[in-house]
């Protein structure tokens, strides 16, 4: 029986299993499980004690794993020595030496510098591997094989470790050496065919909505890798990539092709399946209206002034007003004309429709709901001072995030883990820092 529970203490370094069976003392179960534990209930991260080895960089790890972070995990950034993460540099604007960029998406992490092309220091990281329940990597597939860092030789080790890798293509196929940026998945995947005023070229999104989603994916998948897991006591390799993440994004543009042959158009912000369900440009700006249901046109039809348009027998239906879109967005538009936005918000106020407003950042950030969510976090960042990030989109009754700390200067915190984790001393980690393998 004791050899189950510390087969299990081995495979599970999560709170639950902790107070399951709480005399668990594996070498790869974080202190933070202990102290986890001694705190209130509403002060323990869901993933407090989950130790995160994070090999990504730019945009789609980064998220991930700063969602993992944002739970309570310990996320450990390695990056190259001199040089960092890409987006540390991906600037102006600049916040001191670091760019806004950078610091967009590496809050409530520990920064180590590491050159993985020597061999000391593949070495040092196949160790702290050994000491994690999760690695997340973005290289191109095969790269970290030839280090002696892919999920085969990882799983030898360690074979409770869960190893993410996140690519542009997947592992395997005819595209899996291929560079993998957002932009170019986002052209493969479909988003910019259908991205895009309606007789205008294709366009891509504001942000990088391919690396943003395969991030959740592969936050999604680490979650329920954890959880099988604990069912199985044994880690997995999970693959992830941008263009089979927007490819799934496409949902009912994919099926309406798929199912139904129609090629996908460009709508501007218009939907090719619900009219009306766009923006509309007034005397002042411009403000979203939908009226997705005939119980919703008919209510925005009153709203207007524009009461018969909901009898028509052209508009009384949605397949009717998708067929006749183009006369009564001619209608709709001409009214919209007349008045501000502000106008048009104070008339659609408590009218259970759905509109808002098309704010730029300032008002983005001003808007009264997105400060009553707390969506503005403000942190003290050792080189850049106070700054200001979008805070967690999601809150928990019985988990309450506490303050975040500042994205990491590079190498900020090199020592305190190698010397925590792997015991290093002084003399080694001179040695190390002299010969350039770590900074």
């Amino acid at each position: 029986m004791s050899a189950v529970i510390n087969r299990l203490c081995r495979i599970c370094n999560c709170t639950r299993i902790a107070q399951i069976s709480p005399f668990c003392t594996s070498a790869t179960q974080s202190q933070d499980v202990n102290d986890a534990l001694n705190k209130s209930k509403l002060n323990v991260g869901p993933l407090d004690g989950i130790r995160v080895l994070d090999l990504s960089r730019v945009l789609a790890g980064p998220y991930c794993t700063m969602i993992l972070a944002d739970l309570g995990a310990d996320v450990i950034k390695v990056e190259r020595p001199g040089v960092g993460d890409d987006t540390r540099t991906w600037g102006p604007p600049f916040c001191g030496p670091e760019s806004a960029y950078f610091l967009s998406v590496n809050r409530n992490k520990k920064s180590i510098a590491v050159d993985l092309k020597k061999k000391e220091g593949q070495d040092i990281v196949q160790k702290l591997a050994s000491l994690c329940d999760v690695m997340v990597e973005n290289y191109i597939p095969g790269k970290l094989d030839q280090m002696g860092l892919g999920y085969k030789q990882m799983a030898d080790t360690n074979p409770s470790l869960i190893y993410c890798s996140i690519s542009g293509y997947g592992q395997t196929g005819p595209y899996q050496q291929r560079a993998g940026y957002d932009i170019i998945a986002a052209g493969l995947g479909g988003l910019l065919h259908i991205t895009g005023p309606r007789d205008g070229e294709p366009c891509k999104v504001g942000v990088a909505m391919t690396d943003l989603s395969t991030g959740l994916y592969a936050h999604g998948a680490i979650m329920a890798a954890i959880l099988q897991r604990q069912r199985t006591g044994q880690g997995q390799h999970i693959d992830c990539d941008l263009v089979s993440t927007q490819v799934a994004s496409l949902v009912n543009l994919g099926s309406n092709y798929l199912n139904a042959g129609q090629e996908a158009q460009r709508y501007g912000t218009a939907h090719q399946s619900i009219v009306p369900y766009q923006s509309f440009q007034t005397c002042d700006g411009y403000i979203m209206v939908g009226g997705c249901n005939n119980q919703q046109f008919t209510s925005l039809c009153q709203m207007l002034e524009l009461g018969h348009l909901s009898c028509d027998p052209k508009f009384n239906s949605n397949q009717s007003r998708v067929e006749n879109r183009e006369e009564l967005l001619a209608v709709l538009s001409d009214k919209f004309q007349t008045k501000t936005t502000e106008d048009w918000l104070a008339v659609f106020e408590g009218s259970g429709l759905p509109y808002g407003p098309i704010n730029n950042m300032e008002q983005v950030f001003s808007d009264p709901q997105v400060l009553h969510n707390q969506m503005v976090q403000t942190m003290d960042h050792p080189t850049a001072g106070q700054i200001r990030l979008p805070g967690p989109a999601v809150r928990y009754s019985q988990y309450s995030q506490p303050q975040a700390t500042a994205p990491p200067t590079l190498g900020q915190h090199t020592d305190v883990v190698l010397q925590s984790m792997l015991g290093l001393s002084h003399v080694t980690l001179k040695d190390l820092r002299e010969h350039g393998v770590i900074e």
